[in-house]
């Protein structure tokens, strides 16, 4: 038998159906997975790119799916800050039952599905009881789908809103929330503290804000603040909270020390797949602001990669290429 590899590109996966719910439920099990230790999960690893003229930085996770039997690698490389024009990522996914490689994959789409899909997660677990509204700042590509996904969870949601700069952002939210929910709304704001202060959940995903930068202790009692890796959050917000969630304090460490502020911080109180696992629970207190970490982990990309990869190929999808002959 040879081996050879899928290569799938973004157009590849552009029209792949996979359904809010469904990206949720994949995402909830891949943190269930490594929550039971049958999944490995490495911190992310960064590095600033040495030249004084630019501003590039480039990652790299690696990781198991036990229940999949899935090895992923992804890799992640941008030059420029302001806009996404230079951004590339792909994941590479390998069969660990045949030790065969199964998928190359340009990795934009599994990143705008897993993203929101852990944000609705987060807030099914860690919002207060009985919260109905959200607010969604930012219209990024990671946080486009973020509004649908969220009433996905938690159907309960009553105020849906938005805070955007970009035009083309702006639409295509609200494009996608005509697709999932056609009868539902989303109110534009403008005035970024004083949303944030009649909203149960807040998702700040903005990259260089156009806003004041959002302050945990901004939030209503019980609010719930979500960083989706945004520059839009206060340094200090995690000393703000009374409660504190990480996807990963490890990563925590590596990409938001910025949010201890300059007195520091003393840890996280709950990592979110021990949450997801119900060891540990998503909030204390119905009055308590919590503020949850979201970075990216790969045990997250990959059973998301891995169904889109698995529906391309049966629909004839992509290249087959022998690398290694």
């Amino acid at each position: 038998m040879t081996t050879a590899m899928h290569i799938l590109t973004r157009t590849d996966l552009a029209d792949v159906e996979l359904t809010p719910a469904e990206a949720i439920a994949l995402v909830e099990e891949g943190y269930r997975a490594f929550a039971h230790g049958v999944s490995a999960c490495p911190v992310k690893l960064m590095m600033p790119v040495p030249a004084a003229e630019r501003d590039a930085v480039a990652y790299s996770m690696l990781g198991y799916d036990g229940w999949l039997d899935q090895v992923g690698f992804k890799t992640s490389y941008r030059q420029g800050s302001e806009s996404a024009e230079k951004y590339y990522t792909t994941i590479s996914l390998y069969d660990d039952t045949t030790g065969r490689p199964f998928a190359l994959m340009d990795c934009q789409r599994i990143g705008a599905t897993r993203t929101p899909a852990t944000t609705a997660i987060i807030a099914k677990l860690c919002a207060r009881p009985g919260a109905t509204s959200a607010l969604m700042i930012g219209t990024g590509i990671q946080g486009r789908n973020t509004l649908p996904y969220l009433l996905t969870a938690l159907p309960g949601l009553e105020r849906l809103r938005l805070f955007g700069t970009h035009p083309d952002g702006i639409a295509e939210s609200l494009r996608v929330m005509r697709r999932w929910f056609p009868d539902r709304e989303i109110e534009l704001v403008g005035d970024v503290p004083a949303a944030v202060a009649e909203s149960d959940i807040v998702v700040v995903a903005s990259g260089r804000a156009a806003h004041p930068r959002v302050r945990t202790d901004g939030l209503p009692p019980g609010g719930l603040l979500i960083s989706v890796a945004s520059k839009g959050i206060e340094s200090g917000a995690l000393g703000q909270a009374d409660y504190v969630i990480a996807t990963s304090s490890g990563q925590l460490g590596v990409t938001g020390a910025r949010l201890a502020g300059h007195g520091g911080f003393a840890g996280v109180d709950a990592e979110l797949p021990e949450v997801v696992a119900g060891r540990i629970p998503g909030r204390r207190a119905d009055t308590e602001r919590v503020f949850v970490f979201s970075s990216g982990m790969i045990i997250t990309d990959i059973p998301v990669a891995h169904a889109l990869a698995t529906r391309a190929v049966a629909a004839g999808r992509g290249q087959r290429v022998e690398l290694w002959t």
